[in-house]
């Protein structure tokens, strides 16, 4: 296995800068397994390839207004951060931007807010205790960050967060389960198919490509989980039925496949909490992912990997070049697949 295996090449205008209207409106690519097959669609036709009695599974993190501007004491030289994750009440490693960002350091923000840099950690990530919690604080100073490949501004944050958002803590958005809304979400379960939530919250690292030559080296972030207890005995109950697990996105196949391993024999999943670092590569067995919807993943990345594990690298990489040559649309607010 090697890291140009997951390599192809994508022009910049096939990158998504803005979402489309209405949500479902986007473009979803079905690609079928079995035989190969790749059919085009809407996303809010998506019910035509689903069947009474499935269980779709999303993830409900919502993204942290995570973007913070400071100022050093006493210089008053700007300072940019990234909170990437909460460690204590009022403490966080964040991704930081300025100089002189030592440990010591004071800065100051808006309000009367204060913090202290108390360690230096890998590269730009700093460990930050700041005066106070920052639970009220970061809803009116902070602001929602988007991927880097993203240079327009968005109009309306709301617009980076799913319609099912609930737990706050990410600092990207599960963006496979962006094209729902809340009127094709009711038709579904008239359909028949059911609806439960995980929660990942999604760290940077997500967007990071990987850069060792043999993938399996590559140190895969860490992101904390939750399978609820109500959401384990949905899934159970489904898989006993005969019906499918359908991931939204990749996160929820990372959180649906590391409670799987935690399982007794007889069960799909456990309820489950706590980190996870589990790096899905192909060769790997899924034990609970029926099939998948999906965004369009950069190349070298984790992402692309995981897909590329699931229906197979050759199989994913012909259907990008499809998805090219029909002018879908690449990344976070981008067009969709669904994997069968």
């Amino acid at each position: 296995m090697k890291l140009s295996d997951f390599d192809y090449e994508l022009p910049e205008h096939f990158i998504a800068q803005e979402p489309v209207e209405p949500r479902d409106s986007s473009r979803l690519m079905v690609l079928n397994r079995a035989d190969g097959t790749i059919t085009h669609a809407i996303f809010r036709e998506i019910g035509k390839f689903l069947k009474a009695g499935d269980l779709l599974v999303a993830n409900q993190t919502r993204v942290l207004p995570a973007r913070l501007f400071a100022r050093k004491i006493p210089t008053g030289g700007k300072v940019e951060i990234l909170l990437l994750r909460r460690e204590a009440p009022a403490q966080w490693q964040a991704l930081v931007r300025g100089r002189g960002l030592v440990a010591g350091k004071q800065l100051e923000l808006p309000n009367g807010l204060t913090a202290e840099i108390i360690a230096v950690l890998d590269g730009p990530v700093r460990r930050i205790r700041f005066s106070r919690p920052l639970d009220d604080a970061l809803m009116r100073l902070g602001q929602v960050p988007l991927p880097p490949y993203i240079h327009r501004p968005l109009e309306n944050p709301e617009r980076y967060q799913t319609v099912f958002a609930r737990e706050l803590g990410s600092a990207a958005a599960p963006t496979a389960g962006l094209h729902f809304t809340p009127e094709l979400l009711k038709s579904l379960q008239e359909q028949g198919i059911g609806f439960a939530t995980v929660t990942l919250h999604v760290g940077l690292d997500t967007f990071a490509p990987v850069k060792e030559e043999d993938p399996r080296e590559h140190k895969i972030h860490t992101e904390w989980c939750e399978v609820s207890e109500e959401t384990a005995e949905q899934i159970n109950r489904t898989r006993a039925a005969g019906g499918r697990i359908v991931a939204v996105g990749t996160t929820t196949v990372r959180t649906l496949e590391t409670a799987a391993l935690h399982a007794p024999a007889g069960k799909a999943v456990v309820p489950w909490s706590g980190d996870t670092d589990l790096f899905i590569l192909p060769g790997f067995r899924f034990r609970v992912t029926d099939a998948m919807v999906t965004n369009f993943h950069l190349p070298k990345s984790t992402l692309l990997m995981l897909v590329s594990a699931f229906a197979g690298r050759e199989r994913i990489l012909h259907a990008y070049e499809i998805a090219k040559q029909e002018g879908y649309r690449f990344f976070s607010f981008g067009d969709a697949m669904l994997i069968l």
